[in-house]
């Protein structure tokens, strides 16, 4: 056999040496857990499609926050299960100050001041319709939904949070938030947009644990794919990315993750602002159901899959395993 001077499996040949050579790691500091509130105390209810992810009042939720706490995690985006009786086309009920994300907003920045809080700007928890706009005519309508959305920002970032993000794909909503957020003197308020949130088949799980869906009405049909991005399409997110840049975001997020590694990658490369990617319901969904039926080892496939988002360029990952993952990721490092 001819001599070789090159043999890469000499830095694969034990545990310790890939350790050593590792180019991706995930900290748990990078790691963002979603949160479904409810109204009430003592209340912990199950979302049947997403397996071990429940919905919490507050008083439960901040006990997993402080577990989250206590092994790294520090990042944590809210999203209230708002009750039908509530919801009206215009989703007036989120701009009260009494609504369930204000109450939690001020209660968790004062009990965890350390804790980055991250508030959702969209109505579509607060729609009848279930969509990310007031409706009138057979159509979402941007620019109206554009002046609630910048009222909303506001109202969120005085409640307490840190980051507020728009996860809407309304056209000029990031100019408005910031242009809202300024005049109100909170400079210091983060822009996390989600800047290419397709229309994606992967957010089932989520829409049934805030009763979210989409519905047809007025002549619109039950998707959002008149405003959230198609799933065929790259160039287009890098236009949008670079809009929400220009009008002063701060982090570009992309959603769906696994599907879209090569969004996340272009967005990392071309733009000098921090990139998250969402790990979604449907994509955790499915890897939680696949371990439980024997097919893939859950650690080992969670921790692949949220260590190929980082690879991608991600600095910011969402993810229902956060506490897992954060626990794998600690004893990897022998930090435990």
């Amino acid at each position: 056999m001819s001599e070789l001077l090159h043999r890469p499996r000499r830095l694969r040949a034990s545990a310790a040496l890939r350790a050593l050579t590792r180019e991706t790691r995930v900290h748990p500091a990078q790691l963002i857990l979603p949160l479904f509130l409810l109204d009430g105390s003592g209340t912990r209810e199950p979302i049947r499609a997403l397996p071990g992810v429940h919905r919490l009042s507050l008083d439960l939720a901040m006990d997993v926050i402080d577990e989250a706490m206590s092994i790294g995690i520090r990042g944590f985006a809210l999203f209230p299960r708002v009750e039908a009786a509530q919801k009206t086309n215009d989703g007036s009920a989120a701009l009260r100050e009494d609504a369930l994300a204000c109450r939690a907003l001020r209660h968790l920045s004062e009990q965890f001041p350390e804790a980055v809080l991250i508030a959702d700007v969209a109505l579509d928890p607060y729609s009848s319709y279930g969509h990310d706009g007031i409706v009138k005519d057979g159509r979402v309508l941007n620019d109206e939904t554009v002046e609630v959305l910048a009222s909303l920002a506001v109202l969120l970032a005085q409640a307490g949070a840190t980051i507020v993000a728009p996860s809407d794909m309304m056209d000029g909503r990031v100019g408005a938030i910031r242009s809202a957020l300024e005049a109100a003197e909170l400079h210091d308020t983060v822009i996390m947009s989600y800047a290419a949130k397709y229309a994606s088949a992967y957010y089932g799980p989520f829409r049934e644990a805030l009763g979210s869906a989409p519905v047809a009405a007025e002549g619109i049909p039950a998707d959002k794919g008149t405003y959230q991005m198609d799933p065929a399409n790259g160039d287009e997110a890098e236009r949008e990315a670079a809009l929400d840049v220009e009008q002063g975001a701060d982090v570009l997020l992309v959603k769906p993750g696994l599907p879209y590694l090569d969004i996340v990658h272009r967005l990392a490369t071309n733009f000098d602002v921090p990139v998250a990617a969402y790990h979604v319901s449907g994509e955790y969904a499915m890897l939680r159901m696949a371990a439980e039926q024997g097919f893939v080892e859950y650690e080992s496939a969670l921790a692949e899959s949220l260590t190929c988002l980082a690879r991608a360029g991600a600095r910011m990952i969402l993810t229902y395993a956060a506490i897992d993952a954060a626990r794998q990721f600690r004893k990897e490092a022998g930090d435990v």
